[in-house]
């Protein structure tokens, strides 16, 4: 899957099976393979986290009868009997049978945490504002340690090199901003705006920006990708998971911009609404 943060794969995971609609997924052994997600003593600890922080949630009658232990805290006599107990199905109670295990979905705050991740997905869902942030920050070299984890921490918040020192993005960031950096030493360096568009050609800033044509390209070439994976022989699964890989990857660099400026036609739209109509094939 291209994803080595576990909490990250988990959200995207959950995403890519339902949609933006935050419905219920029982990732079972086949979809773990697909999603490279074995669920062991630290992937159950991570699921157990993000319950606890309202980023994913598990279905209301099976939540009555188990939680899902943090193993991190418990006996190795303890992880010895729930493992057994995970090798032997028929072992669980009936609800849980009905309910499919491992059955998640993803929260209204769990999206919004992975839109900071995979900005594609945040106007699938909201209406974009028609504001835009401006970041800007200037962090000596003998700062440099500070300055390149600032980057891969705003990496994801679909931020475009606007001129020297200057980023900019359509999505709302300044609140994750002012979390990221409050009474820190880079707090010092950063200065942030909000503003609306007044004069000049957006189609020429949103090339500058992001390269929309560069990313056009790559999408087609996902899609010839895709084609070639879905024309040859093979299990489908093995086809989805390839998909999904592929996919994965233009996702990291798609900065996830709004309708309003790339038009409804936009190729990374139709590129999603392939996605699914290949997931409903061949998870069939």
């Amino acid at each position: 899957m291209g994803i080595k943060d576990r909490r990250t794969k988990i959200l995207l995971s959950l995403l890519l099976l339902s949609d933006v609609k935050f419905e219920y997924v029982s990732i079972n052994g086949k979809l773990q393979n697909i999603f490279d997600l074995s669920f062991n003593q630290k992937t159950r600890g991570t699921i157990s986290g993000l319950i606890r922080e309202g980023l994913i949630e598990k279905p209301q009658a099976e939540k009555k009868n188990t939680e899902i232990p943090d193993l991190t805290t418990l006996s190795a006599s303890t992880i010895s009997n729930l493992t057994n107990l995970e090798s032997t199905p028929s072992s669980l109670p009936a609800s849980n049978t009905n309910l499919g295990t491992n059955t998640y979905c993803l929260t209204e705050t769990g999206f919004y945490a992975l839109c900071l991740k995979f900005p594609f997905f945040r106007f699938l869902r909201d209406k974009w504002d028609s504001k835009w942030r401006i970041l800007s920050y200037e962090i000596p070299e003998k700062k440099r340690e500070i300055r390149d984890k600032l980057r891969r921490e705003i990496s994801g918040w679909g931020l475009g090199p606007w001129h020297r020192s200057f980023w900019l993005t359509p999505h709302p960031i300044i609140e994750n901003l002012r979390e990221l950096i409050y009474q820190k030493e880079e707090e010092q360096y950063i200065q942030a705006f909000e503003s609306e568009y007044v004069v000049g050609k957006r189609d020429i800033l949103i090339e500058k920006v992001w390269q929309k044509s560069a990313l056009e390209k790559k999408y087609r070439e996902i899609f010839k990708i895709w084609h070639d994976t879905l024309s040859k022989e093979g299990e489908k699964l093995e086809k989805f998971k390839n998909v999904v890989s592929e996919y994965v990857e233009i996702l990291k660099i798609d900065p996830g911009l709004p309708q309003e400026l790339v038009g409804q036609n936009w190729i990374g739209f139709e590129a999603f609404n392939i996605f699914k109509e290949i997931r409903s094939i061949l998870l069939s």
